[in-house]
Order: structure tokens, then sequence, then C-alpha cells
């Protein structure tokens, strides 16, 4: 008898684990023209302090310079920056007026603060990583500048990155009108994605591709949710794109009915949306469309959204409006104060006040030597305390090794390369190291400690790998014992806030279907007037409850991945999150069929009933 593979723990195997996909050649280019010519053009008009911090700050926004559209980036790269020169201005003056004691209280304050708001989504996670390391690097740094000065520079190195973003195109981009190069892979991610569900409909593999689906509509989502520029301009490629993504939604809906069925669908049915995806990507007309077979109710929904789409294919001016994904100022500051919230403020809370106290501690007692640069300590404690960056073991391995090997290289390149000029292009290269490097977190880790400590010499302070690894690995056990500590109220509070949206979504999809399948009962097919606004609200709920449910699945892997005495805490959590996505896959069938037929069999009504207890038991049991 075969002895059973051996699998890694899921601790292990996450820290083994790096992301796939083409090498980022725009953003390459990017990196290598931002943080080494900044500190360039510092060191060549004699301020090299200066250049140091709007270096760091380019390495900051470079970690944030992911794939996606030029108008995300505004976002994704800009909010994080204008938190990172705050956090300069907080620290700064609180390092120039606060003893040990007060400045170690006053970043305990920020990493509540930070820790609080970084439960709303990725933006917000990556401005208060900005906010808690700025801070403690204007608490710490010694730079001749002051407050404002470095906030300037901080600025100063985020923008012009974010420039390089928005100015200079892409491979491929070329195609029309170049700006929109991100949001037009984008969307017509989404109608290859159709084409994929609809392939593997019948098959083991639909619910895969289902996800798939998914990723790419939030994706698309996020490209084309950024500043609109025809607040300033009239733009028809704009508008065309806006009504080519809402044209996908129905698609998106009438293929989720297929798979639900779980039958197998014509080839010629996935057809139209790769024709309609080679039309975006080229920026061209469709063409004819072949029409699939209209023998079901979702092969007819199928079809009227084929000829749908081809329609605002050919409407040159575009047409319809996005509906974005909006979430209340209300609705955000439920999630900062609630569990979530609650429990990763207080935990980010800890963690860098206990840092900061020990590097107090330390730095006060001399151990530091002739080094002063104690501020290291709860800047790494940051990335360690971060659980939207991986679980708790394996951010503190990857942080581990990368800080050893980045250390180790550069203080090999230290001892051959001239200064300042080698070390510049030391700092160049690792810029443009960076989009790559951030496919594993031990990657991004040795590429970020190299540049640190190019910079830390450049401006004018000894070399020190030695210390660097010490600090990162004290930062290690005290985010470890952090990390395990109990806290008040549930733990795993992450995890069952986004859980708790992901239902909230769910059953404000279904009412809204079930409102639907009422009024259709009063009123004649096509008789009602609202019924376009009727979809068009369905679709966004759709969305929300498809989106809510992707963000927390994330939570869960991210939380099964865990020690097992963390993990525990969330046990339970992917059976319920596996009903609410049947019960949504459910409604979605439903939602099809009504359309087609104006009522709800019995079928369909037994099938959302036993979706609804299987979700009640399951969250009674967890």
């Amino acid at each position: 008898m075969s002895r059973p593979a051996f699998v890694l723990p899921p601790w292990l195997a996450h820290a083994l684990r790096a992301q796939r996909g083409p090498v980022p050649w725009s953003a390459v280019v990017r990196g290598g023209l931002s943080a080494g010519v900044l500190l360039l053009g510092a060191v060549l008009a004699g301020h090299a302090s200066v250049g140091v911090v709007a270096a760091i700050a380019a390495m900051l926004a470079g970690i944030n310079d992911r794939p996606g559209s030029r108008r995300a980036a505004v976002r994704r790269m800009g909010v994080p920056a204008v938190a990172g020169a705050g956090g300069l201005l907080v620290g700064t003056y609180g390092g120039e007026g606060l003893g040990a004691v007060g400045i170690t209280l006053l970043l305990t304050l920020v990493g509540l603060f930070a820790g609080s708001v970084s439960a709303v989504g990725p933006v917000a996670s990556g401005a208060g990583t900005q906010l808690l390391v700025a801070s403690a690097i204007g608490a710490g740094m010694p730079l001749p500048e002051a407050g404002w000065q470095r906030a300037l520079a901080f600025l100063g190195g985020a923008g012009w990155l974010l420039v390089l973003r928005l100015v200079l195109p892409s491979p491929g981009s070329f195609v029309g009108d170049f700006r929109f190069d991100g949001e037009r892979d984008a969307v017509a991610a989404v109608y290859d994605a159709i084409a994929g569900l609809l392939d593997a409909a019948g098959t083991d593999g639909a619910g895969a591709r289902r996800v798939a689906l998914t990723a790419a509509l939030d994706h698309a989502q996020d490209a084309l949710a950024g500043p609109r520029l025809r607040r300033f301009a009239s733009s028809s490629a704009e508008r065309r794109l806006h009504a080519q993504y809402a044209a996908a939604l129905p698609l998106a809906e009438a293929a989720t009915a297929l798979a639900w069925v779980g039958e197998a669908v014509p080839e010629r049915a996935a057809q139209g949306p790769r024709r309609l995806a080679s039309a975006v990507r080229a920026n061209t007309p469709t063409g004819p469309l072949p029409a699939p077979s209209r023998s079901a109710p979702a092969l007819r929904a199928l079809d009227d959204a084929l000829l749908h789409a081809a329609e605002a294919f050919d409407r040159t001016e575009g047409g319809d409006d996005l509906h974005t994904r909006q979430r209340s100022v209300s609705s955000l500051l439920r999630t900062v104060f609630g569990a979530g919230g609650r429990e990763y403020g207080l935990r980010v809370a800890l963690c860098f006040g206990a840092s900061s106290a020990v590097a107090q501690a330390l730095y006060h007692s001399h151990w530091y030597g002739q080094h002063t640069h104690w501020y290291w300590l709860p800047a790494t404690a940051v990335f360690l305390v971060k659980p939207d960056l991986g679980p708790l073991v394996s951010r503190v391995l990857c942080r581990a090794a990368g800080t050893v090997l980045g250390a180790l290289l550069f203080a090999g390149f230290a001892a051959v390369l001239p200064r300042p000029e080698g070390l510049i292009v030391l700092v160049a290269v690792c810029g443009a190291l960076i989009p790559v490097a951030t496919r594993h977190f031990a990657a991004q880790t040795a590429v970020v400690t190299l540049l640190v400590l190019a910079l830390v010499m450049v401006g004018g302070e000894p070399q020190a790998s030695a210390g660097r690894i010490g600090e990162t690995l004290l930062a290690c056990a005290i985010v470890l014992v952090v990390g395990h500590l109990p806290m008040p109220g549930q733990r795993g509070g992450g995890v069952r806030a986004r859980l708790g949206a992901a239902e909230s979504a769910a059953r404000a999809y279904l009412a809204h279907v079930l409102r639907e399948t009422d009024s259709r009962e009063t009123e004649s097919r096509g008789s009602d007037s609202r019924g376009s606004d009727t979809r068009s609200t369905r679709w966004t709920l759709r969305r929300e409850a498809y989106r809510t449910l992707a963000e927390a699945r994330a939570a869960i892997a991210l939380a099964a991945a865990e020690l097992p005495p963390l993990a525990r805490h969330s046990e339970g959590t992917e059976k319920v999150a596996g009903a609410l996505e049947r019960l949504v896959d459910t409604t979605t069938a439903c939602a099809v069929h009504l359309d087609d037929s104006g009522r709800l069999t019995p079928r369909y009504a037994q099938q959302l009933a036993g979706a609804l207890d299987e979700l009640a038991v399951l969250r009674r049991a967890s």
C-alpha cells in the first residue's frame, strides 16, 4: 500500500508560495526612473537628506504600483502618499517635543488609528502602512530639514512616481487613447472570463471559473472607478469603456445562471464573449456575433445580453454609465469601529507601541552604539503585524529570511562599490526590481533592505547590515508574541466582519430579486417602465454580493494559513462562505428565470429555501 504524500502545513506552504505572471516591464522602467533619479538629483544639488526622504517615498509608492488602470493608480498610490506625509509631520514634531515615554505613547496611538483604518480595504491598508512607517522615520531619523520640508520631500518622491505612472505609456497601449490601456485590458478580461465560465458549464471547473469571473469584474470595476477624466473634458473613449463594462454585467449574470444549472452549453455560446474581448482590446467594432441557442431561459438571456452588448460596442459615443461601488461614510465608520477594526487596531497599536518602547530603551541604554536608527524596529514591526500581507508566521519567516539575505548582499556591495555613485546605482536597480519582488514577501524584503541600507549610507551613516539583521529578528519576536496574545472580544473578528458584510450583501440581493417576483406577478412583462432601472439595480447588488464574498474568502484563506492556535478561531467560516456562494448563485439563476417567465417555479423556490436553511444551520454551528 502506497504511503500518503507528505503535505506541508498551511502556514509553511503559504511562506513558500509566490505569485505568478508576466514581468511588468512598464513598472520596472518606472521603478528604475524613480528612487535612483531622485537621489541622484538631490546629491548633485547638495541636499542628500532630501533625496533620501524622496527615495523612501518613491520606494513605498513603488510597492503600491500594481497592474491596473492609471485612474486606479491615482488612489492606490496617492492616498497612501498623503498619509505618509502626514505621518512624517506627526513623527517629526512629536520626536522633537516629546521624550521617550511621550513618543512611545504617541506612536501607540498612531498605531491604533492606522490599524483600525486599515480594516477598510487595500487602499486604506496601504495608507495605514505608510502613516506608521513615516511616523517612525519622522520621530527617529536624524535629518536637518524641518517637518514640513520632510513632508514636501515625501510627497515629491511619491508624486514623481505617480507622474511617471500617468505619463509613460505601457507596452501595447497605443491602440486608441493610451490613457485607457489598463481599463481596456480589464474590461476585455471580463469577457474572456465569461467565455471561460461558459466553457466550464457542466464540469467540475465551473466553480473556479465563476470565482475567476468575479475577480475579473472586481478588477475592471476598480480600473474604471478612479478619477473621471470626463469631469474636465468630454471623452467618448471613456464613455464607451463604461458602456462596454456595463454590457458585460447581464452576460455575466446569464453565464452564472448557466453554470448553476450544471449542464454543458454549446461551444458556440462562448464565441460571442471572446469576440467582444478582442474588440475591446483592439478598440474596434465587434462585427457579427454568433447567436447561441435559445432553448432555455439562461441561453435566451445570454442571447439578449449579446445583442445588447453589440449595440453598446457599435455606439461610438458611448452610453451607459458605470454603477460603481460606493461605500457611505457610515459604512466606513462601522468597519473602523466594528469588531474587525477594533481587533486590527489593538494588535497594530500593541506591536507598534511595544517595538517603539523596546527601541527607545535600547537606544537610551547605548546598545545601538553610534547608530541612531532606532526607528527601524517599529518600522519593521509595521510590515510584520499587517494581517492583509499574509499569515503571521509566514510574514515573520519571509521577513527574517529576506532581511538576512538583503543585509548580507549589501555588506558585499558596500565593500566594493564606490560612494556615492555605486550606491545610487544600487538604489536605482532596487527600485526597478520592486515591481517583480512584490510577488513574494521575502523577495520584496530583500530588495527593500538593500535599498534602505544604501540610502542610509548615502545619508552619511556607516554600513549597518548587522544592526539591520538584529533589529529585524527582534521585531519578529515582538510580533510573534503580541500576535498570539488574547484580545478583548471574539478572536477572528476581521474574518467574521467580512463574512457578515458578505451575508448582508447577499440578503440585500435576494430581497431585491424577491421584490421583482412580487411586482412581476401584478404587472405583465414589458409593461413596467421601471424594468431597466430594476435590472440595473439588481446587477449592482449582485456585484456587491459577489465582491464582498470574494473579500471574505480571501480573509478566510489567510486565517486558515495561521498557526493552529490562531487558525482555530476562524473554523467553520469556510462552510458559511460556501453556503453564501450557493445562495448568491441560486439567486442569480432565479433572477434570470424571472426575466424570462415573469415568475418563479416551485423548483426555484425550493432551491432558494434550501440555500437559506443551509446558511442558517451553518451560521448557528459557527
